[in-house]
């Protein structure tokens, strides 16, 4: 798999719980968060396109842990695109910094509403078209 972004972050001790590690839906917002990442560097704001009328949300994932990250731990989140219809899916992975090892995988298949109806979106295939 080639990935096609990747950003930095940090685990924040709030996000962590009584075992000292991240709680599993902490997960979810660093992908989610690596996606707004992406998608802003390809141009698209989710709250333009909302305005309008298309509003990209997430309808299946698949989630796997395989090694906890704890406070403090710098992680680096990996994204790779493909499309299969009117889905993009995501594979978005967590690496933790200090020795590479993959602590996090993911699908995340998206589809675009446009005026509230399941349908292809002219704008985000234009936008991601050098990556699908």
């Amino acid at each position: 798999m080639e990935y096609i972004f990747e950003t930095k972050m940090q685990v924040r001790d709030y996000e962590c719980d009584i075992e000292g590690i991240v709680n599993n839906a902490n997960y979810l917002h660093y992908t989610e968060h690596t996606r707004h990442l992406f998608l802003r560097q390809c141009g698209l704001s989710f709250a333009d396109m909302h305005r309008r009328g298309t509003d990209a949300v997430v309808a299946r994932m698949t989630l796997q842990y395989k090694v906890p990250l704890r406070c403090d731990d710098e992680f680096l989140s990996r994204l790779a695109l493909s499309k299969q219809g009117l889905r993009y899916i995501f594979r978005q992975d967590i690496y933790r910094a200090s020795d590479g090892k993959l602590c996090f995988k993911s699908t995340v298949e998206v589809v675009c509403l446009v005026g509230g109806r399941l349908a292809p979106s002219p704008d985000y295939d234009r936008a991601l078209a050098k990556y699908i």
